[in-house]
């Protein structure tokens, strides 16, 4: 059992009473291991077919699986196909539960290293946009990949304050996820050095931060759009407290009911004062009327879940759904004229603005640079032989890298940003070569050319660990040019074809180390 900080175990007691026996015991048990299958690549019943893995199912999450250690499903090629996400089973609860549909524009707002845009993206089938945030370059720099390994072809990923996103985006997403930085007491069985780092300011740090994250978030929601708020942390001043403050400071926002499963605890209401600690030394018989009056007007917190590892078989957990109210006073009609002026909403400056960000970015931030005919040509001569839908509008190319962006995200507002859309590759002279992103974004069957290999075949691995294979015991291998490479169907990168060689062309940064 992992070593727990003593002001830890203190506040667990109070906020826990008679509970607070199983959740220690809680701690001798193992940790679970899940993982979450892309269902935008796969749908379960075949995932469930396909792989080795000793599988059970996640009750609470549609997609979600447990499996045991010795599976070892970072080591299979199908991680690497980007048909599941590593993910503990806790974690995976938000993003099942903020209700998005394809066509709907979405925000991850802390999004690295990707395990909740992951989700989102998939369910968006393409069709809307994800932006996907983290204020860390780095982590950025992970979540861009994790993001690419799905084949997610609709995502902003930007690398930005909440702050300058709220001036960018206002009432702009129908649906915002903030699974916000936090204490982590909820993953002390999971991450003894989170236990060992933790000391009993941090929460109210960690607390300040997240009241500004959550407001910037509710000023980026559409009306009627839905914010899902969530940390891994026990924390009242994390969770609860956070709640209220938003509920107390936006009159617009309102908590929503989330669908229960046994097992989920109630959000706790009377932890939404900062005095909730001293309330709880004093007992409930000595709880003052003014404190009653309080927890009569948080009555709503109840809405709110919290995920405690004594009655579930995950990490803590803590999950908020709100809704922005849509306004009244419409002059166009009502709901479907607010729901009309949403949908008009592009995201882009006004010409002002956008010449002031333009002095003040960068040039490698800058708009686009304009395309040459030649470099569209070539571009267009290797999409001949790709049968996945495009508007060929959306397609840029700038300083010879192919991109095809979301309709949304066409005008640059000035952020800071790793990705627009789907990198698609780079123009070179005269031919093009196809990205690894391009790759993990198409289906086997909209490449013209494909080169197919079971997933026990050793030419597999030595495909992702970047060597040169033999393939011409193959019926497809007979041509030349670029191949599509996938395992049991499942793309998993290019590779260039000459006389039953494959050149391998599988991103360097991305391949197996074992």
């Amino acid at each position: 059992m992992a070593k727990l900080p003593q002001e830890f175990l203190e506040k667990m007691k109070k906020l826990l009473g008679k509970q607070y026996e199983a959740f220690l015991a809680s701690y001798e048990q193992p940790r679970q291991f899940g993982l979450r299958v892309n269902t935008a690549q796969i749908s379960t019943e075949e995932f469930e077919r396909l792989v080795p893995f000793h599988l059970k199912k996640i009750p609470w999450v549609e997609n979600g699986y447990f499996y045991e250690e010795q599976d070892a499903p970072a080591r299979h090629p199908f991680y690497y196909a980007g048909l599941y996400y590593l993910q503990e089973p806790s974690a995976m609860t938000p993003a099942s539960i903020l209700p998005v549909r394809p066509g709907d524009r979405v925000l991850d707002l802390c999004a690295a290293p990707g395990g909740k845009a992951t989700e989102l993206g998939a369910r968006l089938r393409g069709e809307g946009l994800l932006a996907a945030n983290d204020i860390s370059a780095s982590r950025a720099k992970a979540l861009l990949k994790n993001i690419e390994v799905f084949g997610i072809p609709n995502a902003f990923v930007t690398n930005e304050v909440p702050a300058k996103l709220a001036e960018q985006f206002p009432e702009f997403f129908d649906k915002i996820l903030v699974d916000a930085p936090c204490s982590g007491e909820g993953m002390f069985r999971k991450d003894p050095a989170a236990a060992r780092a933790w000391d009993a300011r941090k929460p109210f740090a960690c607390a300040k931060q997240q009241k500004e994250i959550i407001t910037r978030a509710a000023q980026m929601l559409a009306p009627g759009g839905q914010l899902l708020y969530s940390t891994c942390t026990f924390s009242p001043e994390e969770n609860e407290q956070v709640i209220a403050y938003l509920l107390d400071t936006q009159d617009d926002m309102e908590l929503l009911e989330i669908p229960q499963y046994e097992g989920f605890s109630s959000g706790i209401p009377t932890v939404a004062e900062e005095d909730w600690m001293e309330a709880a030394r004093a007992g409930k018989g000595e709880r003052s009327a003014a404190s009653g009056k309080r927890d009569e007007k948080y009555t709503d917190l109840r809405k709110c879940v919290r995920i405690f590892p004594h009655k579930m078989p995950g990490e803590g957990h803590f999950l908020a759904l709100l809704r922005k109210k849509k306004p009244t006073d419409a002059l166009d009609g009502g709901q479907d004229g607010a729901a009309k002026r949403i949908e008009d909403r592009t995201i882009c400056l006004n010409s002002e603005r956008r010449a002031e960000y333009r002095k003040s970015v960068p040039g490698g931030l800058q708009g686009k640079a304009a395309a040459s005919k030649a470099e569209m040509e070539i571009l267009q001569e290797f999409l001949r032989d790709v049968s996945m839908p495009m508007d060929i509008s959306r397609l840029e190319i700038r300083k010879g890298q192919a991109y095809y962006v979301p309709k949304e995200t066409k005008e640059n507002r000035g952020l800071v940003f790793l990705r627009n859309g789907l990198y698609l590759g780079e123009v070179k002279k005269d031919r093009f070569e196809p990205s690894q992103s391009f790759a993990m974004a198409l289906k086997k069957e909209e490449y013209a050319a494909a080169i197919d290999l079971s997933c026990g075949d050793e030419r597999v691995v030595k495909y992702l660990k970047g060597e040169t294979i033999e393939v011409d015991d193959l019926a497809e291998a007979k041509g030349k040019g670029w191949q599509l490479v996938c395992v049991n169907g499942y793309p998993l990168g290019w590779g260039k074809l000459a006389n039953g060689t494959l050149k391998n062309k599988y991103h360097p940064g991305w391949r197996m180390k074992y």
